[in-house]
């Protein structure tokens, strides 16, 4: 089994795939093809430095003295970046735009369309699952520490997330865990994606028949918004702690925040529609009409504004007091990825934002008549 495990760790097993599909890294010398993050940084090897990925965020502080050319965690050094050629563009942007999927647009996008057109009952129960098995595997990351496939061979498509640990992969236990399968874009090792759909599959069947107990004890306990705000906000702030940065806390806290306050929202609005599904499993498809459609595209439109809204001004506010409280400048990106600072306002703020989408959205809709 330990051979196994380590045959499947091999980074040539992505590589061919990538081929498969039309993807190779570009032979040096060439002036085609598309560049991967920003230009190389030029870094002496074995030097104490920090060097910033795609989007302005350290992959790693201290030592980047490794072997393979990579991080402790697999992660490529800037300084290492290569370029890379698409054969395919179709299989090319099928898989972008399936890893984009694992991003905050769809989220903030996704589950509200499904709460605000199709049932609120699905959506809130889709939102808690989804945080309690990403929480899980986003934990299991920084626990395991397992790396990502090197690259040469490997080409590196995702920079945003190249400090992250790879197993398990989260794109797969999201996907498994909001049956939306087509997130599994194949941006992992085999194992990372097996294991993830496993660990989703394994919480669902051992969660499943206290489903409704925890919705009645979310959803109609008086003191569940006190509970589920702390128990939220300390399982963010308390996260594993990691040897380098990577975006992992932040995007677990943004799921939780998520959740708690779709929770809250449900809860506090009082709307018992909301909290029993509207039908008897499963669920029958809505039908289908051009007047429907108009509608379920006017509550997307002003939902999503809603929540673009609250999203600016609950993060421009936090940011502001917790500056002010700890005496920094929060437009600093390094500040901004301090325990202390980081938690707080990604908390806050997309907490706001699941209080917004089930208990302000719905009932603005409902007075507007759509």
């Amino acid at each position: 089994m330990a051979q196994l495990l380590k045959s499947l760790q091999d980074p040539q097993l992505v590589a061919q795939f990538q081929r498969y599909c039309g993807l190779t890294l570009q032979p040096k010398g060439e002036a085609n093809g598309i560049s991967l993050g920003n230009y190389p940084l030029e870094t002496n090897q074995g030097a104490r430095c920090k060097t910033t990925g795609g989007n302005g965020i350290p992959q790693q502080n201290g030592n980047t003295n490794h072997s393979n050319g990579s991080y402790a965690n697999g992660a490529l050094k800037q300084g290492n970046t290569k370029k890379y050629r698409v054969q395919n563009y179709f299989l090319y942007y099928l898989f972008r735009f399936a890893a984009a999927l694992g991003q905050e647009v769809f989220y903030i996008t996704f589950l509200p369309f499904t709460y605000w057109n199709l049932d609120p009952f699905i959506g809130h129960r889709l939102v808690v699952v989804w945080a309690i098995v990403m929480y899980l595997g986003q934990a299991s990351k920084d626990l395991l520490k397992w790396p990502r496939p090197s690259s040469p061979p490997v080409v590196k498509l995702e920079t945003r997330v190249d400090a992250e640990y790879g197993m398990p992969s989260t794109h797969a236990i999201a996907a498994t865990a909001i049956s939306f399968t087509f997130l599994l874009a194949t941006v992992g090792r085999y194992q990372d994606v097996i294991c993830g759909a496993l660990i989703a599959l394994l919480f669902l069947a051992l969660t499943y028949p206290v489903w409704d107990k925890m919705d009645e004890v979310l959803l109609a306990h008086p003191l569940s918004p006190i509970f589920t705000v702390t128990v939220g906000f300390l399982s963010s702030y308390n996260y594993p702690k990691m040897d380098h940065y990577s975006t992992t806390r932040a995007d677990t806290t943004t799921i939780i925040g998520v959740a708690v306050g779709t929770c809250v929202g449900v809860s506090v609005s009082k709307l018992q529609l909301n909290s029993i599904p509207s039908s008897h499993f499963p669920l029958p498809i809505p039908p289908i009409s051009l007047h429907s459609v108009v509608l379920q595209t006017e509550r997307f439109l002003l939902g999503v504004l809603l929540l673009l809204i609250t999203r600016f001004v609950a993060k421009t506010l936090s940011l502001q007091t917790l500056g002010k409280w700890h005496n920094v400048c929060t437009q600093d990106h390094l500040v901004r990825q301090r325990l202390e600072i980081e938690v707080p306002y990604k908390f806050v703020t997309y907490t706001s934002i699941g209080l917004v989408a089930t208990g302000v959205v719905p009932q603005l809709c409902e007075f507007l008549g759509i």
